[in-house]
């Protein structure tokens, strides 16, 4: 069996972030030895906000939310998202 080194104390996450890109876990850690881990419950991090939208262009959107049979806070999120990626990817 391979003697592992000792993890050294970091300062900070950057420190630490340096040192890993530089070196092989292998040497520090047995990862034979590892479990799974399992959060059930984490998600990512959010922010809440207002936003005002014209009377017509709500009722739309909770009316597909409806037909949908999701959330139309989901709804929101699913249309921005796809229409973020969009844009990223076409650079305008």
């Amino acid at each position: 069996m391979k003697k592992l080194k000792r993890i050294p104390k970091f300062k900070n996450e950057d420190e630490e972030r340096e040192f890993w890109s530089t070196h092989d876990s292998t040497e520090y850690i047995d990862w034979s030895k590892a479990e799974r881990a399992y959060f059930p419950n984490l998600r990512p991090s959010s922010r809440h906000i207002s936003i005002r939208l014209p009377e017509r262009l709500f009722e739309q959107l909770r009316n597909i939310a409806r037909q949908k049979d999701v959330p139309y806070q989901s709804l929101m999120k699913i249309y921005l998202a796809e229409k973020v990626k969009e844009e990223l990817k076409t650079g305008t």
